[in-house]
């Protein structure tokens, strides 16, 4: 069966774009912010350090009612103090709803491991004794391997920080097996490896807006791709 994406569209209520020489509705795509569609199974955010990627995931986790600092909807972990889009949002679901949720965030996800170590009973679902036994990128995927599953809206950003290249390759795969159970993931990267991944979307954030773009024409694929063409040439003129 063909399902519809859990969240379809998101935008800007009518009276929610505030001032736009504030933090953070003074950043270019947000100045020039469309009605974003969702893919049914991944979307990826790219972007310049400083696109806004991070902030709109983060925003949009609060959006949903889940911790910007990671977790699920249901976690009362304790959020940084400051400003967040979540309240200028407006949205379209589905008429089904996820049975899970989950922000997945390479930053925090120690302060995520603290919480559930105290509030108790990981093993169960984490597949561990506890998160802080393991390194950052085992924890990492731990999470994606264990407690993640079907049915669920998942968010991820920046995965790549606590992934190895070989395990970003393992992450891919997880992704795939997520998909495959009716989940839907939407993702902050910069990976080239993770964006990929061909059941997909990428929009790309940047001082002219929010637009989707082909996995070829991404910079995290350009780059990557000239650098490893011409590495020793790349090497000599800036070492």
């Amino acid at each position: 069966m063909d399902f519809k994406p859990y969240l379809q569209t998101i935008t800007f209520k009518e009276d929610g774009f505030q001032n736009t020489n504030e933090y953070p509705f003074n950043i270019p795509a947000f100045k020039n912010f469309p009605t974003v569609s969702f893919h049914r199974d991944v979307t990826f955010i790219v972007g310049e350090n400083g696109s806004g990627k991070s902030t709109f995931i983060e925003s949009l986790s609060q959006w949903l009612g889940i911790s910007r600092e990671g977790g699920s909807k249901h976690g009362n972990i304790i959020e940084r103090a400051e400003h967040s889009l979540a309240s200028s949002f407006a949205g379209s679901k589905s008429y089904r709803r996820p049975k899970d949720y989950f922000f997945l965030r390479a930053e925090s996800l120690y302060n995520v491991a603290s919480y559930l170590d105290e509030i108790g009973g990981v093993a169960r679902n984490y597949g561990v004794n506890s998160l802080h036994e393991c390194s950052h990128g085992e924890s990492f995927l731990a999470v994606m391997a264990n407690r993640l599953g079907e049915d669920g809206l998942y968010l991820f950003d920046e995965p790549e920080a606590a992934l190895s290249p070989v395990r970003q390759i393992t992450a891919l795969s997880l992704i795939d097996s997520l998909v495959k159970r009716n989940s839907q993931l939407i993702i902050a990267t910069h990976s080239p490896i993770l964006l990929a991944y061909p059941h997909s979307k990428i929009l790309q954030f940047d001082d002219n807006g929010i637009t989707e773009v082909k996995y070829e024409q991404t910079e995290q694929y350009l780059t990557t791709k000239t650098f490893l063409d011409n590495y020793k040439s790349f090497i000599e003129r800036l070492v």
